[in-house]
């Protein structure tokens, strides 16, 4: 029998009432009947022992310039409204000479490494950080960069990272959801962009729109105040048994599974969710520590589902593209830069003082960079060519540099990233083999990385 992790098809041989899901790996084989919800005791086994037990991923949708924040050019201030051999790339759209980085770099940690002054308290956490400077991805414009960046493929028709590591998985917390995004509001792809396309929909994200981070408002309706926890679960067991009868005839409906388990996993929720949602359990001391901006709720928020065992928590920083700097780029950086400086470096002290660190695997970055050279003058453009993201905590060798952009910073040169390479890692750290973890779909198997990905070996631990 194949290793490969897989959702076995309905045949003959399989009763429709209990269609099996057949987990492989290292560890053996593993099947869970799919009408039994999974449990922290249920979690399914990886392929080997990993670095990483859950996943932050914080998204700065639009594109953050690797020449203004973790990838330093002094040459761009010698050649500034030059345009020599190797800055003449074509992009989303035409750009004029190249513009200088105003931003003063600094120091820090035992490594060294050079950080934007204004991520003046996140560069104290170098030491924790793996910093890729060869990042690059197939293409300029967002949607397609933002679905290749969250589903590894250029158009909304595939299941998300999140998706394949609550897939491969399971879960830690049978009372939340395995797989939670943060967005304010609706990004530019949508939904597909946590989406679980053709893996059943229990591992598609919870949305969370955390434009006001009222418990109430981020999960209306979580309380039933008419009947009784009793009264519930005989009401639920009821409809659950009409709904097993109604789906004994309705074989592979994978739509109305993930409707039975959404039920049983709202009944679970009402009585751990509101509690794990509401930050104003905090200290005042911590609260201040964070910061009172909508970002830095959303990653108090993302360490306490993380804490509880929430598998998959990816927080997208506004719900556009904020870093998406086409003019005025000097003064936006400076405030984005500003913005989330604070709130991620107190997410990184947090998780170390609670001991989480070591077992979460925090990543940054957004779905390309920016041009070195300058368009409307004092703007800078999208850049897929080369940029910059960092890895930190479960597994991640710290105060490491990986890979070099070219001396202008516009494109990878040196021991470059593509996008599949960085999925490969973050599942490889999760205990995932990218190349085993696939599901039979539309006559083949499928993965996150398709037919590429390599992992990033220099920067583990």
């Amino acid at each position: 029998m194949s290793t490969d992790r897989t959702q076995v098809m309905t045949t003959t041989s399989i009763s429709r009432r209990h269609m099996l899901r057949t987990v492989g790996g290292g560890f053996g084989m593993l099947s869970v009947a799919a009408s039994t919800p999974v449990s922290a005791a249920s979690a399914l086994r990886p392929h080997f022992a990993p670095r990483a037990k859950r996943v932050i991923f914080l998204f700065m949708s639009g594109g953050p310039s690797q020449v203004d924040t973790f990838d330093p050019k002094p040459i761009l201030a010698k050649l500034a409204g030059q345009k020599p051999k190797g800055a003449d790339i074509r992009t989303a759209s035409p750009t004029a000479g190249l513009l200088p980085s105003t931003v003063r770099f600094l120091k820090f940690g035992q490594s060294g490494i050079p950080v934007s002054e204004h991520l003046h308290q996140l560069g104290k956490h170098v030491d924790h950080m793996a910093i890729i400077r060869s990042m690059h991805t197939d293409f300029p414009n967002h949607a397609p960069a933002l679905c290749m960046m969250n589903l590894g493929v250029l158009t909304p028709t595939r299941p998300s990272l999140g998706s394949w590591t609550s897939y491969g998985l399971g879960t830690e917390n049978e009372n939340l959801p395995s797989y939670i995004a943060l967005c304010p509001g609706k990004p530019v792809v949508g939904p597909k962009l946590w989406g679980a396309a053709f893996l059943p929909g229990r591992h598609q994200a919870t949305h969370i729109n955390n434009s006001d981070l009222t418990p109430e408002k981020m999960i209306p309706h979580v309380k039933n105040t008419f009947l009784s926890r009793d009264d519930q679960r005989e009401q639920l067991d009821l409809i659950s048994q009409i709904n097993r009868e109604h789906a004994a005839d309705r074989a592979n409906d994978d739509a109305l599974e993930t409707r039975i388990r959404s039920m049983e996993l709202a009944f679970r929720m009402q009585y751990e969710a509101l509690e794990t949602f509401d930050i104003s359990h905090e200290s005042k001391g911590t609260m201040t520590a964070y910061g009172s901006s909508q970002f830095s709720k959303a990653c108090l928020l993302a360490r306490r589902l993380s804490e509880r065992g929430v598998r998959f928590v990816q927080v997208f920083y506004g719900n556009r593209q904020p870093w998406d700097t086409h003019s005025k780029h000097n003064a936006g950086n400076e405030r984005l830069c500003r913005d989330v400086d604070r709130p991620i470096a107190q997410l990184l002290t947090d998780l170390k003082q609670r001991g989480l660190l070591d077992e979460t695997l925090v990543i940054w970055g957004g779905e390309f960079g920016r041009t070195p050279t300058s368009q409307n003058g004092d703007g800078r453009d999208h850049n897929p060519f080369g940029f910059t993201m960092w890895l930190a905590g479960g597994g991640i060798k710290g105060g490491t540099i990986h890979g070099a952009s070219d001396d202008f910073g516009f494109t990878a040169v040196e021991d470059k990233v593509h996008v599949h390479d960085l999925h490969a890692t973050v599942l490889h750290l999760l205990g995932l083999d990218h190349e085993r973890l696939t599901y039979p779909y539309s006559g083949r198997n499928f993965r996150l990385t398709d037919v590429a990905g390599t992992v990033v070996q220099n920067i583990i631990a």
